[in-house]
């Protein structure tokens, strides 16, 4: 039976890049580093290295960037090319993804680039546990990346398919841990960046008897993250200026970040979700924080004796401290919240709603819950170092 002819190296010169995987799966911008043959390529690795882990389907959600069009038709057919079967999942945030891995036992992708603009877009990896991707796997996908692209005889050809009720799995997915969590006297704004977010957070909320009015929820493609979400929080702050709100909820393009904004206007970032959730910690459950959280979160963890860690920057790695501590919640000041004992990986909504969940029994006041919280002065300073 005829083949496929095979992509050469020479079609591909992209491919030249040593490391494409970086600390949340792969990402750059649209057309050079992320572009449809690359993409393809991808797929038809990724899909080739995880049949050999017997893996046969994967799933794939995607945030609302112009450009995911493109990458979910090149990773449909890359994976289909190496005998995958695919399940298309449509605009879902990224912890929706993880989850409807995790629940399936399948593999999961998110075509996002997160809190970047609509110029970028990347791939991120889910496994059966809707956790990251191990580095092990990372390699060996990278070096399946050098080879030739072969198809699979016609015969051995994967199928696509769509789950056409993803969001609304999700949507319960996300209640499920609240039921006893009345919203009901609360006016909340939230901010969807114009992203991933923009359809399910209003409804987990307003199921939940919030009163909701949203901001940045009208995507067009383009406008994902532009002056608006979790990168950007006095886009909010200044809506919620004009109006009477109790409580402003900012998210990331892909809904795996949060910051929060106080109805006196003060910016939360992930630090101060950090403590006002470490108030619900269980015995023996410590925080897993990263080398940016503020030095007055960890004195403070220390004064009530809970444990603390640093990790390296970036969700992953402090997903993974979590898992080797055997603790349940962790976070970094960029608003990537964990909480694994509802969500297998950072989760912007479930975060929202634990966080409303810890300071009801303070009257939903803000302020009140973080009266014996004062960070340190802090500043990161990005330099600019040339490859060796």
């Amino acid at each position: 039976m005829s083949k496929v002819a095979p992509l050469r190296k020479s079609q591909l010169s992209f491919l030249s890049k040593d490391r494409h995987f970086g600390t949340d799966g792969i990402r750059g911008p649209v057309t050079t580093t992320m572009n449809p043959l690359f993409v393809t390529h991808l797929g038809w690795a990724a899909g080739s290295i995880l049949k050999e882990e017997g893996v046969s389907r994967v799933l794939i959600g995607k945030d609302t960037r112009i450009s995911g069009y493109m990458f979910e038709s090149a990773l449909q057919a890359g994976f289909i090319s190496a005998g995958m079967d695919v399940t298309l999942l449509g605009p879902l945030p990224t912890p929706g993804v993880s989850y409807l891995a995790n629940s399936n036992n399948q593999v999961g992708l998110v075509i996002s680039a997160s809190h970047n603009l609509f110029e970028d877009n990347g791939i991120k990896f889910f496994n059966k546990n809707g956790q990251k991707f191990s580095e092990e796997l990372e390699k060996r996908i990278e070096v399946k990346l050098t080879e030739e692209m072969v198809p699979v005889d016609s015969i051995n050809l994967g199928k696509a398919t769509r789950m056409s009720d993803a969001q609304e799995r999700y949507i319960e997915f996300c209640k499920l841990p609240f039921t006893d969590l009345d919203l009901s006297d609360l006016n909340i704004l939230l901010d969807c960046a114009n992203g991933a977010t923009y359809s399910v957070a209003p409804k987990v909320f307003t199921e939940l008897g919030a009163n909701i009015e949203t901001v940045a929820a009208n995507p067009d493609g383009i406008n994902i993250n532009q002056n608006c979400g979790s990168t950007n929080p006095d886009f909010l702050k200044d809506q919620m200026s004009k109006g009477n709100y109790d409580i402003g909820i900012a998210f990331d393009g892909d809904g795996d970040r949060i910051l929060i904004i106080s109805s006196e206007g003060n910016i939360l970032d992930g630090d101060d979700i950090l403590f006002i959730l470490s108030q619900k910690l269980l015995p023996n459950s410590g925080v897993v924080g990263t080398l940016m959280t503020n030095k007055a979160l960890e004195l403070h963890f220390q004064k009530n004796n809970i444990d603390f860690h640093r990790a390296d920057v970036g969700d992953k790695y402090v997903l993974n401290e979590l898992v080797n501590y055997e603790w349940l919640l962790g976070g970094e000041p960029s608003g990537h919240i964990i909480c694994l004992d509802s969500a297998p990986t950072g989760d912007a909504i479930i975060a929202a709603l634990k966080f409303l969940d810890s300071i009801k029994e303070m009257g939903f006041s803000i302020e009140n819950s973080l009266k014996d919280f004062k960070k340190f002065p802090q500043t990161l300073i990005n330099l600019k170092v040339d490859s060796p």
